[in-house]
């Protein structure tokens, strides 16, 4: 089985005053024990160390040391996986955008998806309601 996590299970892995902290984190142990395929998109990557370092997101922002380092040990595991977009990533963004409009914060979640699509990865960890817009998610 493949799966990926979505930016927010990151942040709420790593935001103690979060309500969602205890579940996420749990959740970010379990999938780093393996043994499923994790799926570490680049997209997410960045944008958890964007969120989690900004002091005006967040409450208490990590540091660049401590953020990457969750990072580290999470790419450090055998069964973690880093594609980036391929040869077909255009035409899969196509097919998942092509029922609906696609906008603003729906933008990066469509880039997700279709990374999901693209690498044949069947399921997605995520508080964000928006991709169930998203067919087959």
């Amino acid at each position: 089985m493949s799966l990926t996590v979505d930016v927010n299970v990151l942040v709420y892995a790593s935001d103690e005053s979060s309500a969602f902290h205890a579940k996420a984190l749990d959740l970010v142990e379990r999938l780093a024990r393996g043994p499923d395929l994790l799926y570490l998109f680049w997209p997410v990557v960045m944008g958890y160390l964007r969120i989690a370092t900004h002091p005006a997101i967040f409450l208490r922002p990590l540091s660049v040391a401590a953020a990457t380092g969750n990072i580290e040990q999470l790419l450090a595991r055998p069964h973690t996986r880093t594609p980036g977009e391929g040869d077909t990533f255009w035409h899969m963004y196509g097919a998942a955008t092509s029922r609906m409009v696609v906008r603003g914060n729906l933008v990066p979640d469509a880039h997700l998806v279709s990374l999901m699509r693209e690498n044949g990865v069947g399921t997605l960890w995520t508080h964000d309601l928006d991709f169930r817009k998203f067919e087959g998610i």
